[in-house]
């Protein structure tokens, strides 16, 4: 399997009239964060899933996910090499396909991230709701990073390429 995705970041408030339904607390944690084989333990309520995905080509990557009983779920958790990362996640649809809005928590509070799966690597869709840019590809943005070095820890120099 594929995950083609782009990723952008949120300005301002709006994207929260844009959203269809309840937000869904997820909390995850990796075992391993290499680059070559990221494998995540995810709890989204009351379903959970392992999942592992490959080195970045772009903006595609493989992705392997399967999911498993929520307490081996928990237990997975207590052996990750991270801290867990919480957010909440939010859906808004639009016609370019179902965009997903991660609202962190914790050590990562305010930061707010749009995502969008797509058919292919050739896709750029306009973001319903305003944004500072898009960080695709942007290592700093993987969940797997902020599990090892939180938003909250990040400096002035971390936020400038955001601001231009």
């Amino acid at each position: 399997m594929k995950e083609i995705e782009r990723k952008f970041l949120v300005r301002g408030e709006e994207w929260r009239a844009l959203v269809s339904g309840p937000g869904r607390p997820l909390c995850q944690a990796y075992l391993s964060t290499d680059p070559d084989r990221v494998v995540r333990v995810r709890i989204d309520g009351d379903r959970a899933f392992l999942t592992i995905k490959g080195r970045n080509k772009g903006i595609t990557r493989p992705e392997y996910e399967y999911a498993i009983p929520v307490a081996d779920a928990r237990e997975l958790l207590d052996l990750a090499c991270t801290v867990p990362v919480e957010k909440i996640r939010h859906h808004i649809p639009s016609s370019a396909g179902l965009w997903e809005i991660d609202e962190f928590l914790g050590a990562n509070a305010g930061l707010v991230v749009a995502e969008i799966e797509l058919e292919n690597d050739t896709e750029n869709p306009t973001p319903p709701f305003p944004v500072l840019c898009e960080v695709s590809g942007i290592a700093r943005y993987y969940n797997s990073s902020l599990a090892r070095h939180p938003y909250s820890l990040w400096t002035g120099s971390d936020h400038e390429a955001e601001a231009s």
